[in-house]
Order: C-alpha cells, then structure tokens, then sequence
C-alpha cells in the first residue's frame, strides 16, 4: 500500500529554461542535454571547414535543398508519434528525423520520443537513433568530406528510468536506466540490424511495485494504455526488468494493445531496429484517463471496454465448463427427476436476485465478522459470493465474477482497484477504517464516480475498528488519525494498515446494503 507517500514524496519535474531550449535548437553549441564531440581535424580538415564557414551565404542561391542542419524542423509533421507527440505534450517544436525529444515536466514521469533510425543495444542499456545526411545539400556534402574518416557524432544524450513514480527515488532506483543516444552516421559507415521493425516501439518497465495489483493497473497498464491507443495496435512493447509471470497475467489485455510479441530489452541481445520509439509512459491520474488529453477523446469506459474485449473468450470458456459441471452433477444424482426440476428451478430464480460480491481479506483489515454480513445480505434479497483473490487468481475469473455483480463491498486495499472489472452503474461500497479516508476517497472513490459507478464510502465507527480495544477511546490513534498519519507513511503502515481489523456493526450496515438493494432493483 505504498501510494499513501504520494504527495509526501513526490518531486515535481524540472521546468525547462530558456537555456534548455536553446539547447535543443542549436545542440553544437550547448551541452547541457548531450554533448557533442570532435576529434581535432588535420590541415585538410581545417581548410575544408573554412570552406564551408564561407559557403553559408552563397549556398542557399546555389543549391536547393529541404534539409537543416537543426535537430529539429519548424515545420509540424503530423504523421506517427510526432503527430501525438504535438498534440499531447508541451514540447513545443516538431520532431525531426535522428533526434530526441523529451518532456520531464511532469512529477509523475519521464517521456522521450526517438524519431528515425532507433536501434537497440541491451548489453549497454543503451537506445541510438541516427539522422543521415542528404548529400544533394552542399552544406551536408562538405560536412560529410571532413568526417568520412571519422567517427560518428554523438549529438545528444539523455538519461531516462521508463516507470511511472520517478518522485519515489527508493522506487526508482529498482528501476533500469537507459541511454538514448542521437548520432549522425558518417557517409559509408553501415551498422547491422538483427531484427527490424516496420512499426514504433514503447520502452517500458515492469519493476517498481510490479506485484501489487493496485500498482500494475495505475502504475502499468492504464499508462501503457494512455501511451499506446492512438497506435491501433502497430506496435511493439519492448520491457525492461521484464517477469514473465506478469506477461503470464497481463496478456489478455497486451494482445489487445499490440499486435506484436513483447521483447525481453534485458535477455534479448539482439539489434532491433525501428522507426520511431517512444521511451516512458504518460500517466493521467489515480486509476483514471483524462479523455481532454487523450487522441479521439478516450476515456476510462473505453478502457473498460477494452478489458471486455479482452477478457470475453476466457469468460465464455468458464461458464461453458461451469455448467458442464452442473450437468454432470445432477447426471450422476440419484435423486428424482421431480427433484431436479425443483432445484433448477430454484437455481434460476436465484440467478434473478441481484449479485453481491464480498471481497474477502484475511490478516489485516479483515472483516471478522464477514459470515454474519454474507447471511444478512442473503435475507435482504442478494446473491452473494465471497471472493478472496490471491496474487495467483487467474484475473479473467475475478473480472467474470464482477462483471456479472450489481453490488461489491470490500474494505480498503489494493483489491479495490478491482472497481475496474465493474459494469457502469453498478454500486461500489468501499469499508474504510481508521487512517484511511484520504487515501480511500483519492484513490478508489473518486476514480470509481469517474467509472460510472454509484460510490460509497463507509466510513468505520471507533468502536468498529480492532484499535480500538487495543489502544483505547481516548488514545490519538483512536481519536484522531491525522495527528498520527502526519508522522509519516511508516506510522500509516503500521497502524492503520498492517495492525487494523475492522468487525462491523451490522444494523448501521445494514442502512447501505438495503439502499444498494432498491437502487439494483430499480436498476433492473
């Protein structure tokens, strides 16, 4: 639970200055954002580029040409990434062939674009991107005479971790670094590509928190999401600190954001080659997408949908298995065929009761007295199912058992980001104990309103919590959490979330679940 240190750690990303952008425009006289580097030249060299210093004012009535010596083009080229890239980050200027362009602005992420030959080099973490020359320029072709012995340039370098809480340092550095590199390649010079790739990639990490679940859908996959629709799918998803057991567990919803298979950056020595590349994800908010920022104006119930998509077969195979068992088991009862019919029947007039869901914890902010809220949901009219996902739980049967819910109910906890598996309408309880109402209403119940979900925060009496009894009516824990959650995130973890059980008092609950009741049935 480690996004409580949200807004106490976060380091807001450096603003550009005007240096910066200078920089950018006019990369050989700067080296703030890379470095450029030059042997010193023979005599012949030397005279050569007295020659091109004095070509600069006849060259352009001589010769015609597009090209510029400037990484970057004042004309918008709205093809690609370069087009979004305009269109959804504050770059201010065009992204031209053999460069880099970089947003640090955001305390959330960094988030690089590479435009033109990109080639991977794993061993060196490394990332090039070459711009060739056009030798029908006369600038270009004298440029070209001096250093055809000579070495690549190396105009531009940048430094970038591709995760999504770059104000965590700690995090951080569990996360692998790459070096984008933008040269220019010498007349001649001819580098091979193992593998190449007709299509962008996106560079990112599964590290950090990758486990938690909470942390893999806001920290990963809606980025990955935000970053990559526009796309349609033409696109391949090359990951750092890569698991494969989360490839294992995400892959439903990868299919359905690329039409390629993933790259391994780190186990895979090859050299891939693409067109553009795009280096870190975009992140929007807590579990959400903000639609204003996004290509066609998506939003999060167009990610929703997506995990519809996604997740329909699978859903489709476990309820044809389901009721080929159900099948098998009355085939092989010895009751009679009256008696049968009469559990059918009452099978499917349950199936017409609507569906509660119990997300059950164990350990810490468990509900102990969970059994007596299941029967007491059953006498109010729902269907309930008590389900308890383990980090193993296979997410197509957890989504089909809340897709197919008008009503779930879970205390606190990463689970809730669950929410997402929910159709639109449906009703989100969320049981919040001491310590927790900030986190509980920034994370979960604002994100879910934004779903379209009808959201309820209940908010736990004193006399519910376990702390209650341990610390007594008058201690501050008790009475006021704030004055401790202020402490520090290690006071919030101990306390509140890992020494905290909550046991409802029924009747009070009672009020939300009979109003959850009458909402669904009307619904229906």
């Amino acid at each position: 639970m480690v996004y409580y240190q949200r807004y106490q750690q976060r380091k807001k990303g450096e603003v550009g200055t005007e240096e910066d952008e200078e920089c950018q425009a006019l990369i050989t006289e700067c080296a703030n954002s890379g470095y450029y580097k030059r042997t010193r030249p023979k005599l012949l060299s030397f005279l050569l580029l007295s020659l091109l210093s004095c070509s600069f004012i006849l060259a352009p009535h001589l010769f015609y040409s597009d090209t510029t010596f400037s990484l970057y083009s004042p004309e918008v080229e709205n093809e690609g990434l370069a087009a979004h890239m305009v269109a959804n980050a504050p770059l201010g200027s065009s992204i031209s062939n053999g460069t880099i362009s970089c947003d640090r602005s955001s305390f959330r992420s960094d988030f690089c674009i590479m435009k033109g030959d990109v080639r991977t080099q794993s061993p060196s973490s490394s990332i090039f991107v070459y711009g060739s020359r056009d030798k029908s320029s006369f600038t270009n072709y004298l440029s070209g005479l001096v250093e055809e012995h000579e070495k690549r340039e190396e105009l531009q370098q940048e430094k970038i971790k591709p995760y999504t809480r770059k104000w965590e340092t700690s995090t951080m550095d569990t996360v692998t670094e790459l070096d984008l590199i933008a040269k220019k390649e010498s007349p001649g010079m001819k580098h091979q590509c193992d593998v190449q790739h007709d299509v962008p990639a996106v560079f990112f990490s599964t590290g950090g928190y990758t486990g938690n679940v909470y942390h893999e859908f806001n920290d990963g996959i809606l980025p990955l999401y935000i970053t990559s629709q526009h796309l349609s799918k033409k696109v391949v998803f090359v990951i750092l600190d890569f698991h494969k057991w989360w490839l294992m567990k995400y892959g439903d919803i990868i299919s359905h954001l690329s039409d390629y298979p993933v790259i391994d950056f780190s186990a895979d020595k090859r050299t891939h080659c693409f067109p553009e590349a795009i280096v870190g994800m975009r992140i929007h908010n807590e579990l959400t997408v903000d639609s204003s920022l996004m290509d066609g104006n998506k939003s999060i119930l167009d990610f929703r949908n997506l995990l519809d998509r996604a997740y329909r077969p699978r859903v489709r195979s476990l309820i044809r298995e389901q009721e080929a068992k159900q099948k098998l088991s009355v085939s092989v009862s010895p009751t009679s065929k009256s008696s049968s019919r009469i559990k059918r029947k009452v099978h499917e007039r349950s199936l017409k009761r609507p569906k509660l869901v119990i997300i059950s914890r164990n350990g810490s902010r468990a509900i102990t007295n969970e059994n007596l809220l299941a029967k007491m949901a059953e006498k109010i009219g729902f269907r309930v199912q008590v389900l308890r996902p383990e980090s193993s739980t296979e997410l197509a049967k957890i989504y089909w058992a809340l897709n197919s819910s008008d009503v779930m109910i879970g205390v606190h906890g990463a689970a809730m980001s669950h929410f997402l598996f929910m159709r639109p309408g449906s009703v989100f309880i969320q049981v919040i104990p001491l310590g927790t109402a900030w986190a509980a209403e920034a994370y979960y119940g604002e994100p879910a309103r934004k779903l379209g979900l009808e959201y309820i925060g209940y908010k736990i009496l004193t006399t519910e919590s376990s702390l209650y009894g341990k610390y007594g009516k008058d201690d501050p824990v008790v009475t006021n959490p704030r004055s401790v959650t202020k402490k520090g995130w290690e006071y919030t973890k101990k306390i509140y979330l890992e020494d905290q059980t909550v046991r409802l008092l029924l009747r009070r609950f009672r009020k939300q679940l009979v109003g959850a009741y009458n909402y669904t049935i009307e619904r229906i």
